[in-house]
C-alpha cells in the first residue's frame, strides 16, 4: 500500500515499484488522499487567478489520476476525497475542509479501515517533512496520518518513508544541465533531499520507465510544473530507473540494505 499526497504524487517516487509489484502478481494498492483542487486550471490558472474552479479542477485531475494508474497497471485505487491545501503559505491553508486541518485521528482511521481491509505487509509514505524537505501540508499530513494508521492497526511488516538521495539529485541537476535544460534560478539546496545515509533500500525499476513516462505524463493538466518532462529521454531514463526509500519499520529477517521492500517476506 502506497499512500500520497495528490493525483500526480504517484509517479515520480513510486510508479516503478507500483507497476513492478503488480506485474510480479501482488496485490498492490494506491491510496491518494486528496483531490487537488489546487493545481493548475484551464490555461495554466493558477488558484485564485480568472480561470480556475475548484470542482472542474478535482474532476480534471481525478480522471489524470486513473489514466496514470492504468499505465502503471494498478487494480486498486482509493480515494479518501480530502481537499488540497495549497502550498505552504497559500490561503486554501485555511480553509475548514483542508487535509492539513482534518484532525489526524479522523484521516487515520479512514486509512486503517482500508488497511484493515486490504492487509498489506509493505506500506510506503512520505517522511516527517513531506518528503526529503518538501514541507507541504498535504504530505506532512500523508505523513501523520499514515504512521498513526500503521502504529494502531499493527498490520503491516514494512514501512518505509520515500527517499530523494542527496547524492542523486546532484547528479540528476548535473545530468540536466549538460542537456541544456533551462532551471532558470533554481538550485537545489545542500539540505534539500534525504541524507545518503538514511536510506535503506533502492529499487531497479529500470524495466518499468516507459509505464512511469507515460503515467506522469498523464498528468497532462499539470505538466507545465513537472519539469522532469522537459528532460531529454536519455536523461529521463536515467532519473526514472531507480527508487529510494528510507526503512523504518522491520518485523521480519531483511538485510540493512536492500533491493527489493519484499525481502524477507518472499
Amino acid at each position: 500500500m502506497v499512500v500520497h499526497a495528490h493525483p500526480d504524487d504517484e509517479c515520480l517516487s513510486t510508479g516503478g515499484i507500483l507497476a513492478r509489484y503488480t506485474e510480479e502478481g501482488i496485490r498492490t494498492v494506491l491510496v491518494t488522499c486528496t483531490n487537488g483542487e489546487q493545481g493548475d486550471g484551464e490555461g495554466g490558472a493558477k488558484p485564485g487567478e480568472p480561470g480556475h474552479d475548484d470542482a472542474a479542477v478535482a474532476e480534471r485531475r481525478l480522471a489524470e489520476l486513473r489514466e496514470s494508474v492504468a499505465h502503471l497497471g494498478l487494480d486498486h485505487l482509493e480515494l479518501l476525497g480530502y481537499r488540497d491545501s495549497g502550498m505552504e503559505g497559500w490561503e486554501a491553508n485555511s480553509h475548514p475542509d483542508a487535509f492539513a486541518n482534518v484532525p489526524v485521528e479522523v484521516a487515520a482511521g479512514k486509512l486503517a479501515a482500508l488497511m484493515e481491509h486490504y492487509r498489506p505487509q509493505v506500506v510506503v509514505t512520505y517522511d516527517e517533512t513531506g518528503g526529503g524537505g518538501y514541507g507541504h501540508p498535504d504530505h506532512v499530513q500523508a505523513h501523520r496520518i499514515t504512521a498513526a494508521a500503521v502504529e494502531s492497526t499493527g498490520i503491516p511488516d514494512k514501512f518505509y518513508y520515500t527517499a530523494i538521495p542527496r547524492a542523486a539529485i546532484k547528479q540528476m541537476f548535473e545530468l540536466m544541465r549538460e542537456h541544456g535544460v533551462d532551471l532558470g534560478d533554481f538550485e537545489p539546496s545542500d539540505d534539500f533531499g534525504t541524507p545518503d545515509e538514511r536510506v535503506t533500500s533502492v529499487v531497479d525499476v529500470a524495466p518499468y520507465t516507459e509505464r512511469k513516462l507515460k503515467a506522469l505524463k498523464a498528468h497532462q493538466s499539470q505538466g507545465d510544473s513537472i519539469f522532469l518532462l522537459r528532460m531529454p529521454e536519455e536523461a529521463q531514463q536515467q532519473a526514472f530507473s531507480h527508487e529510494a526509500f528510507e526503512r523504518v519499520l522491520c518485523k521480519v529477517d531483511a538485510p540493512a540494505h536492500e533491493d527489493d521492500l519484499f525481502a524477507g517476506l518472499r
